[in-house]
């Protein structure tokens, strides 16, 4: 059974722009090389919104070196990028943004739920590139909960749907550039289940809601993380409430990480030349 290397609390909630009241559940610059592929998560909510005139969010910004991952639980969320992609995704959904060779875009709450209000809550993952594609063509994927496929767990103990990778041979319908998994998961009070991940990638679950038992021994709640150590095969989870968890895995990338806000590269040169390029327009525009 894979050991627990630790449980961990998330810190204050900080602002992202004006729509976005998040807890950054791990990040590069907080525990490293031991959760990559992954550089950050941001929990955001749950969080009510009166309604407004104007949607919030966070305006045009850059990004370059890596991919996004935004999956909405409550509320909705509209993007807008510089490959002329975007639309709305609300609850169940998911969108995967590739910014790699550097993308402009945006995301505010949509028309709708900037004019009605209510409750927002989803996430966003970030995910590193290997060098050999940080030049890729950025890309964009826009993942619905009707196209996302669900496994449903041995004595009704709950249900997986896998957005990316695979689980028990189905598959998610994300594409990736390195081997990852990741699993949104429901467990039913009392519900148990067993989780694995390649023998040398790294395993974390994210707690959303309520409270787990891992391998008999340790509990982890809400906006809790817990890390595992990347050998010693399978997990089990014991739900002592209904929980919501995602559940993610990777390879690791085993190459220099060098982040500067948006940007994520391989050595502090890159990173200047990711600021030069943003700087003289080289990520284009977003379409009127």
């Amino acid at each position: 059974m894979r050991k627990i290397a630790g449980v961990f609390g998330a810190p204050k909630p900080h602002w992202v722009g004006d729509g976005f009241p998040v807890r950054t559940l791990f990040s590069h610059g907080s525990f490293g090389e031991t959760v990559s592929p992954f550089l950050l998560l941001d929990y955001a909510g749950p969080a009510r919104f009166p309604p407004a005139s104007t949607p919030r969010g966070v305006g045009v910004h850059p990004h370059k070196g890596f991919e996004t991952v935004t999956i909405v639980y409550s509320g909705e969320v509209e993007h807008r990028d510089s490959t002329g992609e975007g639309g709305v995704i609300g609850p169940g959904d998911a969108q995967w943004m590739t910014a790699a060779s550097g993308i402009l875009h945006q995301e505010h709450h949509s028309q709708g739920f900037t004019r009605d209000g209510g409750e927002l809550e989803m996430i966003q993952l970030w995910v590193n590139l290997p060098a050999a594609d940080k030049n890729a063509p950025p890309g964009y994927q826009t993942l619905l909960d009707r196209n996302i496929p669900f496994v449903d767990l041995p004595d009704e103990a709950g249900r997986v749907r896998v957005i990316a990778g695979d689980f028990l041979g189905t598959k998610g319908p994300a594409r990736t550039f390195t081997p990852v998994n990741l699993w949104d998961v429901r467990l039913r009070r009392g519900g148990r289940a067993s989780f694995s991940a390649p023998e040398g990638h790294t395993l974390a679950i994210v707690v959303l809601k309520g409270a787990v038992l891992i391998n008999g021994e340790t509990i982890a709640r809400e906006a809790q993380l817990a890390l595992f150590e990347r050998k010693g095969g399978s997990i089990a989870i014991e739900a002592n409430s209904d929980a919501a968890l995602l559940i993610l895995s990777g390879e690791p990338i085993d190459e220099p990480v060098f982040m500067q806000g948006p940007f994520v590269m391989n050595s502090r040169e890159e990173i200047r030349q990711a600021i030069d390029d943003f700087q003289h327009g080289r990520f284009g525009r977003i379409p009127a």
